[in-house]
């Protein structure tokens, strides 16, 4: 008792019936541990950490009567080991982390008076089990002679139950049970489904297993983009099935997937979208399997744009805009390569900004439909790249389910010569005053707001200053440098008093114009 050993004794004597070690280091009972004491009718085990049991390890033993391994850490048992003990009386199993219990387990245990199989993890079990058991099959004759049958004591109690149709039959050997097998706990109890814990085995009516059957109430959903969606499909199965969702051939996430039970064979499968997009749409698979097999329900899903392009210059709302709800846009950074946008949504707009959505839609100016794109809540700016040479661009930034307003669109165009500017990979100062804005964009691009088209021309001329801030010297300086480095207020050969150009738009004498077509010319 409580010593420390790890292995069993080898020079046990030969002619000892008992053994007894208990509260020990034992982990394992390897082959032939007790091949010198063939003598052996008493053997036990409990409480120590044995996990594994070879299948000769009750080898050389046909004289043992009784073997407990109470308390161990058993998840299996080597059933067909029992060939070896063809005397054996006593079985005690309980409080091990047995799970499974095979057809042929009690085959090779005719004499078996006691087992005890109480507190383990056993969840299912056929009752097969027991109609394999010669001492059942012996009770249950009828023909030939009548011959003495000892009571076997059986316990099957504290597992965690799962009464299903996979039981059924197990629970009916239980209700039927009699002399010569004696229950030690006849209350037996379910440990699931939810809507059968703690219900005694004689309380609970099982059913016959049932193949998936998948269904869906509505297989083809049209939605518009931004809303949350909810598919959903109800599966009739029992025992209870596994659901998972798939689209395009990929396992979709199962933290977007939620499957509870509403009766006893019936689940309800959904899949949340968050926030739609038009790249969602397409086929997405309710697959629902168990046992008896798996069979599926597909819904198509098709997401459409809560608003359209129908004219160059305007926006058409599919929902009236909420007062308030405005968002304004400016030109962040530039590069070579394009544009940074960053907006700042209205109070009104922003009264939850960990939960607003933001639509961009980009593309050529005179598209006729834009790509939609969707900004999740916490982040206002966004990069619009791989931009055309020579190309007007508008992008608009609009509060999810709203329709871009005046002073949320910016239309720039891109410069003809990327080539040479990518070659210096430096930015020249092109800076277009609109109205009161300005505007820093990189070497030949230009930008306004979409507020300020209309008219803007006209009134340009007065919102620049009569004289320019700087000589000819400064002027040819400014060309080299970088963005950093622009005054705000730069206007250079941009507007004039009387509506010329600047002295930089002069073609030199002698030099011939440029053939390729300025993007000004675009306006």
């Amino acid at each position: 008792m409580s010593a420390l050993l790890k292995q069993i004794p080898a020079n046990i004597p030969q002619d000892i019936r008992k053994i007894r070690i208990e509260n020990s280091h034992l982990t394992e009972l390897p082959r032939g541990s007790f091949e010198n004491v063939s003598a052996l009718e008493y053997l036990w085990l409990n409480f120590n950490n044995i996990t594994v049991m070879h299948i000769k390890s009750l080898e050389y033993l046909p004289a043992l009567k009784e073997l407990r391994l109470q308390g161990n850490k058993l998840s299996s048992v080597p059933w067909t080991a029992f060939q070896d003990t063809p005397t054996l009386k006593i079985l005690d199993l309980k409080h091990n982390r047995l799970d499974v219990l095979p057809e042929h387990a009690l085959r090779y245990l005719p004499n078996l008076t006691y087992l005890d199989l109480s507190s383990n993890q056993l969840t299912i079990i056929s009752r097969d089990v027991f109609y394999n058991w010669p001492v059942y099959q012996r009770s249950q004759r009828t023909e030939g002679p009548l011959e003495a049958i000892s009571n076997a004591v059986l316990a099957l109690h504290d597992n965690p139950w799962i009464c299903d149709c996979r039981l059924r039959g197990f629970v009916q050997f239980i209700k039927s049970v009699g002399p010569p097998i004696i229950l030690m706990n006849s209350y037996l109890t379910c440990s699931g489904p939810k809507f059968r814990t703690g219900k005694f085995f004689h309380e609970v009516e099982l059913n016959s297993c049932t193949k998936p059957l998948t269904s869906a109430l509505d297989t083809n959903l049209t939605v518009p983009a931004g809303l949350n969606i909810t598919l959903t499909c109800f599966v009739q199965a029992s025992p209870s099935p596994t659901v998972w969702w798939t689209y395009a051939l990929k396992l979709l996430r199962a933290f977007n997937v939620s499957t509870e039970p509403i009766s006893e064979d019936t689940v309800r499968s959904e899949l949340l979208i968050p926030a739609a997009r038009p790249a969602d749409a397409g086929n997405y698979t309710c697959t629902a399997a168990n046992f008896l097999g798996n069979t599926s329900a597909a819904i198509s899903l098709r997401v459409v744009a809560p608003w359209a392009s129908t004219t160059p210059r305007g926006w058409a709302a599919a929902a009236p805009a909420e007062p308030g709800a405005h968002v304004e846009v400016r030109i962040a950074k530039q590069t070579v390569y394009g544009i940074t946008l960053e907006w700042f949504a209205a109070a009104a707009a922003a009264a939850e900004p960990g939960e607003t959505w933001y639509t961009l839609l980009v593309g050529r100016y005179d598209a006729a439909q834009k790509d939609t794109i969707y900004i999740g809540p916490g982040v206002n700016t966004y990069s619009v790249t791989d931009l055309l040479p020579a190309t007007k661009y508008e992008v608009c930034v609009a509060v999810r389910n709203q329709a871009p307003r005046k002073g949320q669109c910016v239309v720039f165009v891109t410069g003809s010569d990327v080539s040479q500017m990518e070659q210096r990979e430096k930015l020249i100062h092109i800076v277009v005053i609109v109205c009161a804005m300005v505007l820093a964009v990189p070497a030949g691009m230009y930008a306004c707001t979409a507020e300020a088209l209309p008219g803007c021309l006209a009134r340009c001329p007065s919102a620049c200053p009569r004289r320019r801030r700087g000589g000819p010297a400064q002027a040819a300086g400014s060309k080299e440098s970088t963005l950093d480095s622009l005054p705000a207020g730069s206007e250079d050969g941009l507007c004039r008093p009387d509506g010329g150009r600047g002295a930089r738009d002069r073609p030199e004498p002698g030099k011939a114009r440029q053939p390729h077509r300025n993007s000004a010319d675009l306006y």
